[in-house]
């Protein structure tokens, strides 16, 4: 049995869509699980349970500091070696983005994977159009954003849930191998281009100032994680790219300006009445 884990969240939730589309059986597992679903707290490592899962599609478990992610998953891993399971895919974060503020967690996971002893893959995944999209700041008529002139490698969120799904459904295949998956560069001028509206450059500095100051219910690491992805843009840091997306996906990628539109467009504030 394939089981993905954090099956709630966004690229867990495709890849578990991607297998069955493919007619794969796979569940997923969740801290919070639906129907269908296996309880998988990464945090409770006593009720780990793993039995009879043949290949785990471990989906980075972000959104906390770093000691804690890589205690998380330290404990599937740990979990994984104890209830036999024959493959391990990660999700971690393209070559390119070795100096971003997340990547520390990345990188000593992907330690981990190897040092488990157990059969694997690592799904290096460039950064989502959906995510370059969003960060674009609406003001007035147009949009505004730290990323300068530098252009991104975007992946739309689909495409890498298809290549863990490819992957998962043959694992001996890709058994030992690291994949780079990052997409076709675009920048915040082509997205405000394809909306129809005007791009505006602000300085670094005023972006983590309003990270800090104006961007409520952001977590301590995030603004400066979020920081570190605006200047890896504007110098030009995440722009490479690799044909391991495209080999694996067997066609041509969804295109990153459309899906990045897309979200631009979704985060623009309603108009007053």
């Amino acid at each position: 049995m394939i089981l993905v884990t954090g099956a709630n969240g966004n690229l867990g939730s495709a890849a578990l869509a991607a297998l069955r589309a493919r007619g794969v059986p796979a569940m997923g597992g969740s801290r919070t699980p639906g129907e269908g679903m296996r309880r998988l707290d990464f945090d409770d490592r006593v009720g780990l349970d793993l039995a009879g899962v043949s290949t785990l599609v471990l989906v980075s478990a972000g959104y906390a500091e770093d000691d804690q992610v890589v205690a998380r998953h330290t404990a599937v891993l740990d979990a994984a070696v104890r209830d036999g399971v024959g493959h391990v895919v990660y999700t971690s974060l393209t070559t390119a983005g070795d100096h971003l503020g997340f990547a520390l967690a990345h990188r000593a996971t992907e330690r981990l994977v190897r040092a488990s002893g157990l059969p694997w893959t690592v799904l290096r995944n460039g950064l989502y159009a959906e995510l370059f999209g969003g960060l674009l700041m609406w003001a007035g008529h147009g949009v505004e954003s730290a990323f300068g002139d530098g252009a991104l490698a975007a992946v739309a969120r689909e495409d890498l849930a298809e290549v863990a799904a490819v992957v998962a459904s043959d694992p001996a295949r890709h058994r030992g191998r690291v994949y780079d998956l990052v997409g076709t560069p675009i920048t915040a001028e082509q997205v405000a281009n394809e909306l129809g509206v005007a791009h505006r450059t602000i300085s670094l500095g005023e972006y983590r100032r309003r990270l800090l100051q104006e961007t409520p219910g952001l977590l301590p690491f995030q603004p400066p994680m979020l920081a570190s992805i605006a200047t890896a843009v504007r110098h030009g840091c995440l722009d490479g790219t690799a044909p391991d997306l495209t080999d694996l996906l067997g066609r041509a990628a969804r295109d990153p300006l459309t899906t990045a539109a897309a979200a631009a467009s979704a985060a623009r504030p309603a108009a007053r009445v």
